[in-house]
């Protein structure tokens, strides 16, 4: 059954012609790639846009049932109660649980959306210590706890920590506030959140380890001085190895964002290849999922920065995933084709003979795809929303257009059609589909 985009793409001729070979499953694909993985125990053109790097989550880790009762009343007769008036000069306790959690949960919805709130929250005086302060209260908290009677239902300290790690996430998308938060606080920021990705599995608290993940994604992002983010980089890269062989999607994800940005760094970059984490990447492109896609092809892009490791694109089908990937998600994310673009780009550097460096069929292939997706007519046909199709033309003039032309001059100076091999154009080929 196809999904919700596969069925939006199968629309848009003349771009979108359905893979010839036989669909894999997700487990199949997630199956694979962890078999390529090695698990062990002991200035680059990728660069995330912040809708790639928001952390919402759930709104609440507990239902309305499970919550406890609140000291907190929206009955008009309550507000001239004594017991509902703050007292002048008091100080939240840590171990105020219901009064905690409320706060925390309300600092998560503001800071999701609203740029000004994080920057507002964020200077405010002690706002950033008081939260790693609750931070490393609950955690604590956590480790001598019982777990609780249902396996699946975060314990109490758990459900703090979720919110508070939602709001770190949250308040380090701001252009401002993030790189202050990598570059000049200390281990006391990022050691709380490797020791909640080194305690816990996916399996003891899914949601805890992924907004952790996301913490520490929206935190690499920035490339600064004196990162605690580069400083652990090693450190942070296995316990990432650890998201990548789970069977969670969201887990994934989340740990390949992060490489996405770590691996702008040379060192990382070597893991990425030691520990076969470039097979993982390469099998994700066959994941039909276009927020995977995007951010495993901004690690094959970064590693084919460094000239002695673009030959790991011949791996597993490298060349063609990424061929199949802009056609899928070229015409609905000039991104992502962007990126794949780019990628290619790097790696046929001083080729001059693009068949011999891609192989004939893809070559072929890619003739075709960059011949239409440059032409602005075809390109943006498919956008009936005149703000939609403002949007996607800005991301193909800007991001797009530029290397897309720069990739197809290259190929055509060196290429020429072999008449045996000619494949028929893609409109051809879509009209042939539907009329079977």
């Amino acid at each position: 059954m196809l999904s919700s985009n596969d069925k939006k793409l199968e629309k848009m001729d003349p771009f979108y012609r359905p893979s010839v070979s036989k669909q894999k499953t997700s487990a199949e694909i997630i199956s694979e790639a962890r078999n390529a993985l090695q698990t062990v125990r002991t200035q680059r053109p990728f660069t995330p846009q912040e809708v790639q790097r928001k952390l919402f989550g759930p709104s609440s880790s507990r239902t309305p049932e499970s919550r406890p009762p609140s000291s907190f009343s929206l009955h008009a007769s309550s507000f001239e109660s004594s017991d509902c008036r703050p007292i002048l000069g008091t100080r939240l306790s840590p171990l105020e649980l219901d009064l905690v959690v409320r706060i925390v949960f309300i600092l998560g919805n503001l800071t999701a959306k609203n740029n000004e709130a994080r920057e507002h929250f964020a200077h405010e005086k002690g706002s950033i210590q008081t939260l790693l302060s609750l931070f490393q209260t609950y955690q604590q908290l956590d480790l001598h706890s019982p777990r609780p009677a249902r396996p699946r239902l975060p314990s109490e300290a758990e459900d703090v920590l979720i919110k508070l790690t939602r709001v770190l996430a949250n308040i380090a998308i701001h252009p401002r506030v993030g790189p202050a938060l990598a570059a000049e606080l200390n281990p006391s920021l990022l050691g709380p959140l490797t020791s909640s990705s080194e305690s816990k599995t996916l399996d003891d608290c899914e949601e805890l380890v992924i907004n952790t993940t996301a913490t520490i994604n929206n935190l690499s992002f920035y490339q600064v001085k004196n990162s605690i983010i580069q400083d652990k980089k090693l450190c942070i890269a296995e316990l990432l190895l650890k998201l990548l062989v789970s069977k969670n999607m969201d887990g994934i994800l989340e740990a390949v964002r992060v490489f996405g940005n770590l691996s702008q760094d040379h060192d990382i970059c070597n893991f990425i290849v030691q520990n076969n984490v470039h097979k993982f990447m390469i099998a994700l492109l066959d994941a039909k999922h276009q927020d995977l896609c995007f951010s495993a092809c901004g690690v094959l892009l970064n590693l084919t920065v460094d000239k002695d490791k673009r030959i790991v694109l011949k791996e597993g089908g490298g060349i063609k995933k990424l061929v199949d990937c802009l056609r899928d998600f070229g015409p609905t994310d000039w991104q992502l084709a962007c990126l794949v673009c780019k990628t290619l780009w790097n790696f046929s550097e001083n080729t001059t003979n693009p068949s011999a460096c891609f192989g004939d069929e893809d070559t072929n292939t890619l003739l075709v795809l960059l011949s239409s997706f440059l032409d602005e007519e075809l390109a943006l046909d498919n956008c009936f929303d005149q703000d939609l199709k403002n949007y996607h033309k800005l991301h193909w003039e800007r991001e797009f257009k530029p290397v897309g032309q720069q990739l197809l001059s290259r190929i055509q100076s060196h290429h020429t059609f072999l008449e045996p091999r000619a494949i028929p154009s893609l409109l051809q080929q879509t009209q042939e589909v539907q009329t079977l």
